[in-house]
């Protein structure tokens, strides 16, 4: 009898993190197969490619993938200090990871994972579970397919899964159909969709990254085309945390974000609203009015919120798609939907510096051993994913799944201080984990509302 080919480890999505698992995986001697709904690598990235990150690209590169790359001969390593766009991380990194991992049809484009379940095993069933490989269901131009795989990463991310308008975690009444005046997280407003701002009064929705770079982006428009107004709503009491630690800030492009906005408000060149609920969105004519309640810019107490506008940018956040995991054993946490030993970490109404410990294999497994979240997917609900900890949490992964237990729990990450460290009380005022910041893995701006 001829020896049978094992089945490979899935990897879901080509995004940053997806394809730094595949290159881990094979430095472990593991074999990856990278499943991704778009058209090519980062497809997600390649939507908000216009955004300058302030990450340089020394924090933009997993070290397995880089030496990966670096094997080839031919590619160029990148100015390591140098700031790059979401255009260029795909152009420069993911494409040609892409490309070296697609040698041997490591990577599969237009084909979308519907659901992940036990080979043979319903959630239910117990005997003999935990010898069962997987089964991983595919939709592509080629039909549906099932196929198996030794281990599951689930990379794919949250990017398609926007948080709604309303303050409840339900849609605003009307949300649906107002969705042609709704623009996603980050808008080009200074290239492709700037007829549709230019000259118009703008809403723009959340307190992350990705609302302050529309803010500003509208603030520049606003300098070339008189008429463009901006609302600026956010959920909390205070920016402040948005504002970040300016100057004192290890990466001065983060720094420089947060101090812009402050300088744009403090010049009233946006209406800022704090404690804002929507409740309702209306199409008037060519616009939109949203309606609910809030604190007017200046106001010591809250009143109600109604604003007439021509688009809505939405930078409210995103949420993980469990519906494709529903025959999973999963052990997530009811608040923040991430995995139950990282939950502690990074759940918003606990920790609010922007610090996470890294953290790897052991605190991701589940019940269903074989399976993990990963990436912006493991955060769940919590606003705060930092790409470079989605790098060692698949290096741990990869070492887990190769046996290599010393190196999956030897998680190690320091990366630039942050400046600040406060929280978003209702004094405005207060401080956490001792006061002090610690070293943060560096953030990337735009792939998620607020922080990647």
């Amino acid at each position: 009898m001829e020896p049978t080919t094992p089945p490979p480890v899935v990897v879901i999505g080509a995004g940053p993190v997806g394809l730094a698992a595949a290159a881990h995986l094979l430095e472990r001697g593991l074999e990856p197969l990278v499943l991704e709904a778009g058209p090519g690598p980062g497809a997600a990235v390649a939507d908000w490619g216009h955004v300058r990150l302030f990450s340089p690209w020394r924090y933009c590169l997993d070290a397995a993938a880089r030496h990966l790359l670096e094997s080839t001969g031919t590619w160029q390593v990148p100015d390591l200090d140098a700031l790059p766009t979401g255009a260029d991380l795909v152009r420069d990194y993911l494409t040609p990871l892409a490309g070296t991992l697609a040698v041997r049809d490591r990577v599969r484009y237009g084909t979308r994972v519907t659901a992940v379940a036990r080979d043979g095993a319903d959630r239910t069933r117990s005997l003999g579970r935990e010898r069962r490989g997987w089964l991983v269901r595919t939709e592509s131009d080629a039909g549906t397919r099932d196929l198996r795989a030794a281990a599951v990463v689930d990379a794919s991310g949250t990017y398609g899964q926007p948080n709604p308008l309303g303050g409840s975690g339900l849609p605003a009444l009307g949300e649906a159909d107002a969705a042609p005046h709704l623009a996603g997280p980050l808008p080009d407003v200074l290239g492709r969709d700037r007829e549709r701002f230019a000259g118009r009064r703008v809403l723009v929705v959340g307190m992350g990254h990705s609302a302050a770079n529309t803010l500003l982006a509208l603030t520049r428009l606003a300098e070339d085309a008189p008429g463009t107004r901006i609302v600026w709503a956010i959920r909390g009491g205070s920016p402040r945390r948005l504002f970040g630690g300016g100057a004192d800030d290890e990466l001065p492009a983060r720094g420089l974000l947060g101090t812009r906005l402050r300088e744009a408000v403090d010049a009233g060149r946006l209406d800022l609203w704090t404690r804002v609920g929507i409740e309702r969105l209306d199409v008037v004519g060519g616009g939109v009015r949203v309606t609910g309640f809030g604190r007017a810019p200046g106001a010591r107490t809250e009143g109600p919120f109604d604003v007439d506008v021509a688009v809505v940018s939405a930078a409210t956040g995103f949420r993980p798609d469990l519906e494709m995991l529903r025959e999973v054993r999963l052990d997530l946490d009811p608040v923040v939907e991430a995995p139950a030993r990282l939950a502690p970490l990074i759940d918003p109404n606990l920790h609010s510096c922007g610090t996470v410990e890294p953290h790897g294999e052991a605190v991701l497994a589940h019940p269903d051993t074989g399976f993990y979240l990963a990436g912006m997917k493991s955060y769940g609900r919590a606003p705060t994913f930092l790409l470079a900890t989605g790098y060692e949490q698949v290096r741990s992964i990869a070492a887990a799944l190769a046996g290599d237990r010393a190196a999956a729990d030897a998680v190690e990450l320091a990366l630039p201080e942050t400046g600040v460290c406060s929280t978003d009380l209702e004094d405005d005022a207060g401080s956490c984990c001792g006061g002090s910041s610690g070293p943060q893995p560096v953030t990337l701006v735009g792939a998620r509302a607020g922080d990647v």
